[in-house]
């Protein structure tokens, strides 16, 4: 066969796969509100950047005419690499026309080929799962030599451990994900999930109900919602596939390519020192009426962009990034919007889980307080609130990035150490006027040490305005002006003034260096 015939053939078998499970198949894909992975990966990359790895792949290695079932295009897999927003990515994209995006051996050999380019070169590996999970090929039937070869698996999930705090990793949910596919994005950076059309449950529907007995949908197992509001599994929830992989460009835009590289600082036309007039207003006079903490996001960072993270789960905190002049940083701040602010088990994993992974990849953490302390009582105890309070406290401590606090109207108690109090080396610690750090507030102080009085008076009302009394008596001595004149807290600013100085902090820390102790690991609370 001549040269010029075979590049032929080639073309042809590259056409082949390049049309993925078929036209039958993609129609299906379409028909769910699904893109095919093809057309994520046009939009996931920059214009004709993207290098295909494995093309020719197929189902055991078989050839094209040797298959006796369907055909296996690229072995359900798409993997290579391409740029995003010029930087180079690497990306595995399932393909749910070709078995279901379920991974086989040789799709798997893909991707582990993939992992390891990853790693080497320090690019971000991006994951979009769309898969039915780990392939069972019926039409086989039971091979016990396919059984037995099972102890020769997990190496995908041992190899992103090994990658994680190296390279950024993201798993977008944009189709189903069970088993092997759940944890895929489970170890991830960051897991957005589409609404609708993306699941994750470690047994899908099926397994559900053959092992416990139980008759529930993908979407009630563990659809975009479950994850989003209750689980806390997955980090955003987005309309269409689009949209989710929009985010995930954005996502990227804020982190280094590697744990040794800093994060891309973005030109902006919006002034470092713009004063914002409704920052004299967002805090209420009365110290019991919750207030939006996004208000005070919103007037601070660039061009009024905020990106949240976990946005619907545990939302008496709030976690995100954005820039400051340009600066990219993380962002953990008190909602008395939900709960007075107050800290919970869900708030104190969210906010562990978020300053570790901006610590990892050298992005400063902006800490914005109003925080009343940690939950109390049986509930919280028994949940383990302690332990879990602790995973907060030793993320906080354990940062090394650049540390900025803003007591915006109070920190009492754990809860202020854990926000980046004082003796958690913040590089700028600054409070509003009318702010208060306390060991807690005025009322709960009445409540402990004026407890005898207060039972003592004549009726409830009695007792309630006594406390009142009392508390207001209290309150002078735990004014930020008191604190300030011993030297505890930098400065007290006016509020128009803070993004000029978190602006200024920022390029003076960036070179930010701090030494500590060796240890062969940490062992951080779970």
């Amino acid at each position: 066969m001549k040269m010029t015939e075979r590049v032929e053939k080639l073309a042809e078998q590259r056409q082949r796969n390049e049309g993925m499970g078929g036209p039958e198949r993609v129609e299906r894909q379409h028909a769910k509100g699904k893109l095919t992975a093809r057309e994520r990966l046009k939009l996931l990359f920059d214009a004709g950047t993207f290098e295909e790895l494995g093309l020719l792949a197929g189902h055991h290695g078989n050839l094209p005419e040797e298959d006796e079932g369907p055909p296996s295009p690229a072995d359900g897999v798409i993997t290579g690499t391409g740029e995003i927003d010029g930087r180079p990515v690497a990306a595995a994209i399932y393909d749910f026309t070709v078995y279901g995006g379920s991974i086989g051996e040789v799709g798997e050999r893909k991707v582990a080929r993939l992992r390891d380019i990853a790693l080497k070169n320090r690019i971000p590996m991006v994951w979009l799962v769309d898969s039915a999970g780990a392939r069972l090929d019926a039409s086989a039937g039971i091979d016990p030599r396919r059984i037995a070869s099972f102890a020769d698996t997990g190496y995908l999930f041992r190899e992103q451990v090994v990658m994680s705090g190296v390279i950024p990793q993201v798993a977008a949910m944009v189709g189903p994900g069970a088993a092997g596919t759940a944890y895929i994005p489970g170890l991830a950076d960051f897991l957005p999930m589409v609404k609708g059309t993306s699941s994750l449950a470690i047994g899908g529907p099926y397994l559900v109900e053959s092992t416990v007995g139980e008759k529930v949908t993908e979407e009630e197992l563990g659809g975009a919602k479950v994850h989003n509001e209750l689980s806390g599994v997955a980090d955003a929830e987005y309309p269409d596939d689009a949209t989710c992989l929009a985010a995930v460009r954005e996502y990227l835009g804020f982190f280094p390519s590697h744990c040794e590289d800093k994060p891309p600082r973005k030109p902006t036309s919006d002034p470092f020192d713009r004063r914002d007039e409704d920052l004299l207003k967002v805090v209420p006079e009365s110290p019991r009426q919750a207030f939006d903490m996004h208000k005070v996001i919103l007037s601070l960072v660039d061009d009024r962009k905020f990106f949240p993270m976990k946005p619907r789960w545990a939302r008496n905190l709030i976690t995100g990034l954005a820039r400051i002049d340009g600066y990219p940083l993380g962002i953990v701040a008190n909602n008395s919007m939900q709960l007075g602010g107050i800290l919970d088990v869900n708030a104190a994993d969210k906010a562990a889980r978020f300053i570790n992974l901006c610590d990892a990849f050298n992005i400063p953490l902006l800490f914005l307080q109003d925080v009343p302390g940690f939950m109390v009582g049986t509930k919280v105890e028994q949940q383990g609130i302690i332990r879990h309070g602790a995973k907060m406290m030793y993320a906080t401590a354990s940062a090394t990035v650049p540390k900025f606090t803003v007591v915006v109207r109070k920190g009492y108690g754990a809860g202020y150490y854990v926000m980046n109090g004082r003796a958690f080396e913040p590089d700028l610690l600054v409070a509003w006027p009318g702010a208060e750090i306390a060991v807690m507030g005025p009322e709960g102080m009445v409540s402990i040490a004026a407890r005898k009085v207060l039972q003592a008076a004549e009726s409830p009302e009695a007792a309630a305005a006594m406390k009142k009394e009392l508390a207001e008596g209290l309150r002078p001595h735990i004014r930020i002006e008191r604190t300030a004149a011993m030297a505890m807290v930098d400065d007290v600013v006016d509020p128009r003034d803070t993004r000029r100085l978190l602006a200024r902090a920022l390029k003076r820390t960036a070179n930010k260096r701090v030494e500590r102790p060796f240890r062969r690991r940490e062992i951080s609370p779970v």
